[in-house]
This record gives structure tokens, C-alpha cells and sequence, in this order.
């Protein structure tokens, strides 16, 4: 018995297993950020701390604009807005097809229109009203909870960061990549904080939504990869 769970643990932390340790990993960040996400969300449904915190901190941010910073975040947030994202997974969809990346492909077309369409629901699912200002930068009729904008900024740049990782065996490079990836998602949250149309909150599930969604797709083309050169080693020549 504790020699049948010895080698089920094994396989699963073997790195070319088709079921091996990416997926392990895959399913243990997927859980982490569904906790998240999950615990974000009930805080806001049921009206805890974070939810006023969340209006202490908008009140102040709004409180504390600067021409120069407003200018930045509204730049940012155009940039961002979810054409712009899909503008650029067009891009990056049109080299790896060029490169023949097929299984690439489809993890960015699962992880980047379908995670956002994800997050849309999502907003239809908890209708959160957005902040509110007497004289607002920002005027959305849309619900605020979980942010689009945050959310397809962490698919997007999360997707350039596996990819990166998954092309190059320099570690240099992957640290590089995620360090510029995590700033560009930072960016826009906070953008979309201060410009005053979303909560902290808001940005932060939006995050660990998008992440979540992300580890599945890469995760489920990942073994669907494995298992297919698996089977084609097996098939008589």
C-alpha cells in the first residue's frame, strides 16, 4: 500500500510525466488563487473590513490627484481598455502561428477572450455598484467587482511570462519577464483605482481571477501536449 502511494507521489512530481509535476503545480496555484479570489469575494458580498477599507481608500486616492499622475493612469487604463488587450493577443496570436506554436495558440485564445468573457459573467454574477464621486474622472454604467481591465491585464501578461518560460532556458530572462509583467498588471490596477472606477478590492479578485483562469488553460494544453506525444511515441511508425 505505501508503495503504490510512494510511486502515485513520485509520478506526480516527475517533470515529463504526462500527469506529472506541471500538472500538480498547475492544480495547486489554480487553488491558491480560486482561495483568493474566493475569500475577496465574500468579504465584499457580505460588507466586511475590506469593504471599508476599500471606501477609505478610494475617498483618500480620489482626495489626492495630481495632473502629472492623472494624465499616466489615463494613459495606462486607454491602453488596457479590453480592445486593447485583445488588439494585443491578436498580435502575439499572429507570430505564434507564423512560428507554428499551435498548442500555444489555443492556450491564448482559452486564456485571453475566454478568461475575459469569464470575468464579464462574473460581474453580471455579484453586481457591485462602482465608486461614486461628485465629480468623477470616470463615468461606467458597468458593475465594478471583479475589474475587466485588471483582469485581462494579468491573463495577458501572465500568458507572455509561461510563454517566456516555457522558450528559454535562462533564468535570467524569466525573472526579467516577470518582473516587467507584474509591474505592467500593478500598473493598471492602480490605475483603475485611482482614476475612481474601481475598488482595491475589485483589482486584487480581479488578479487572482485572471491568474486562476490562466493556470487552467496553460495547465489543461500543457498535458493535453504531453499526452499526445505520448500517444504518438507509442504508434507504430
Amino acid at each position: 500500500m505505501l508503495e503504490r502511494v510512494y510511486k502515485w507521489l513520485a509520478a506526480r512530481l516527475t517533470p515529463g510525466e504526462e500527469t506529472g509535476l506541471h500538472l500538480t503545480a498547475g492544480v495547486l496555484l489554480m487553488l491558491f488563487m480560486g482561495w483568493i479570489f474566493a475569500e475577496i469575494a465574500e468579504e465584499v458580498v457580505e460588507g466586511e473590513e475590506l469593504v471599508a477599507f476599500d471606501t477609505e481608500l478610494t475617498a483618500w486616492v480620489f482626495q489626492n490627484h495630481h495632473p502629472w499622475l492623472t494624465k499616466f493612469m489615463f494613459f495606462i487604463t486607454h491602453w488596457h481598455t479590453p480592445l486593447g488587450v485583445l488588439a494585443m493577443a491578436a498580435v502575439l496570436g499572429v507570430w505564434l502561428w507564423r512560428r507554428r506554436e499551435r498548442y500555444w495558440l489555443a492556450a491564448l485564445v482559452l486564456t485571453v477572450p475566454v478568461g475575459m468573457a469569464l470575468n464579464l459573467l462574473l460581474k453580471y454574477l455579484f453586481q457591485r455598484e462602482r465608486p461614486q464621486f461628485d465629480e468623477p474622472l470616470l463615468t461606467l454604467a458597468t458593475y465594478s467587482f471583479p475589474s475587466g481591465h485588471a483582469s485581462a491585464a494579468a491573463l495577458f501578461y501572465g500568458f507572455l511570462v509561461a510563454y517566456l518560460v516555457r522558450s528559454t532556458a535562462r533564468k535570467r530572462w524569466w525573472a526579467l519577464g516577470a518582473a516587467l509583467a507584474g509591474l505592467m498588471v500593478l500598473l493598471v490596477a492602480a490605475s483603475r483605482v485611482y482614476l475612481g472606477a474601481h475598488y482595491l478590492s475589485d483589482v486584487l479578485a480581479a488578479i487572482a481571477e485572471g491568474w486562476m483562469w490562466l493556470t487552467i488553460c496553460i495547465t489543461a494544453i500543457s498535458t493535453l501536449r504531453r499526452r499526445r506525444q505520448r500517444l504518438a511515441s507509442r504508434s507504430p511508425s
